[in-house]
C-alpha cells in the first residue's frame, strides 16, 4: 500500500510539473487592489504550493483533534454506559 501512495504522489507531481512548464506565458493577475504580471508557470507553482501547505495544515489539525479525543487523563477511567 505504501508503494501505491508513492506512485500516485509521483504521478501527480509529474503531471503538475508538465502543466507548469507548458504555461510560461506572462499573465496579468489581480489580487485585491494590486495588479501584477508574472509568468503563468510561477503563478501555477504558487497556487500548487499554497494548496499543498493548506492541505498539510488541515491534516495536522485533524490529527491533533483525533489524539485529544483518544487520550485518557491520569486518574480517569473510561466509563461504560451500561450502569
Amino acid at each position: 500500500m505504501k508503494k501505491y501512495k508513492i506512485i500516485v504522489i509521483l504521478v501527480v507531481l509529474l503531471l503538475s510539473l508538465i502543466v507548469i512548464l507548458q504555461n510560461s506565458q506572462p499573465v496579468s493577475t489581480e489580487f485585491l487592489f494590486w495588479t501584477f504580471t508574472l509568468p503563468g508557470a510561477f503563478l501555477l507553482f504558487l497556487t500548487f504550493m499554497f494548496g499543498f501547505v493548506a492541505g498539510l495544515f488541515v491534516l495536522i489539525s485533524f490529527e491533533g483533534r483525533g489524539k485529544k479525543k483518544r487520550e485518557i487523563k491520569p486518574g480517569q477511567e473510561k466509563k461504560d454506559n451500561l450502569g
